[in-house]
């Protein structure tokens, strides 16, 4: 089964399995091509593991440095920053994380440059699941070292944010949120100073494509200004008209 097969996201279930060992497995998987990221999620997820996606290097490499990975999924060609430089840094900031390369690049040159840049495994694009799968759980099991204690906390200017507890506070003063409006603001907090679009936030948030007929996520987004800034003189979420939402504690001019 091919990654593009059209069935593909109805039949991957039954070929990645059921494994409830691996549910505290987490896996980033950076891909700017949707429709590929979104099969691997769920592919992953279907699998017991807990999947992060990014779309580009350059959130790629945010969300590796504030999450605890035990592999990356990289592709090759990204927008930003491309996949061998960001492979570089991550190697820089951890040398044992497995990390395997996706590209449509098939040519032995190109494989060398994915492992001189630190890779550990590489695929051809299209692939097979299965065969996949059996990468990803050779790599787990070659670098089945102790995993890193996840972080507890996440903090933005005077916003805090207890990750076991999903407990928020700003200045000290605690803020009540509903599940939706905790995921909205941890969302938004590990990508800080960055525009976030409301696909992006649909698609990460709510795990579902944005309906240009609707405004569910200008509410959420009303919801927490309400509860997060409504109160205190900086304002920390900023809208940037026709471009989306983003988290900052500058004044909105200088965003």
């Amino acid at each position: 089964m091919k990654y593009l097969d059209p069935k593909a996201d109805l039949t991957v279930k039954k070929v990645f399995g059921e494994h409830p060992t691996l549910i505290m497995t987490h896996i980033l998987i950076i891909e700017d091509e949707q429709r590929v990221a979104e099969l691997l999620k769920n592919g992953l997820e279907e699998s017991g593991y807990q999947t992060m996606v990014a779309y580009d290097g350059d959130m790629g490499l945010r969300l590796f440095r504030t999450h605890t990975f035990q592999l990356i999924i990289s592709d090759i060609i990204l927008p930003k920053t491309n996949g061998l430089d960001l492979c570089r840094e991550i190697r820089r900031i951890n040398p044992a994380v497995p990390i395997l390369m996706l590209t449509a690049l098939g040519s032995t040159d190109d494989k060398l440059d994915g492992f001189d840049a630190g890779a550990d495994d590489y695929m051809v694009k299209p692939f097979d699941f299965r065969e996949l799968y059996a990468r990803i759980r050779a790599l787990l099991k070659r670098g089945s070292s102790p995993v890193p204690e996840p972080p507890v906390e996440l903090n933005y200017a005077d916003l805090h944010i207890d990750l076991p507890g999903k407990q928020v506070t700003r200045a000290g003063i605690p803020v009540k949120l509903s599940p939706k409006e905790y995921n909205l603001l941890l969302y938004m907090t590990e990508n800080p100073e960055r525009v976030l679009s409301r696909m992006e936030i649909a698609e990460q948030v709510w795990n579902t494509h944005f309906d240009t007929g609707t405004n569910f996520i200008d509410v959420y987004i009303n919801y927490l200004r309400k509860k997060i800034d409504r109160d205190f003189p900086t304002k920390l979420i900023h809208t940037r008209q026709g471009m989306g939402f983003v988290l900052s504690d500058k004044q909105a001019e200088e965003i």
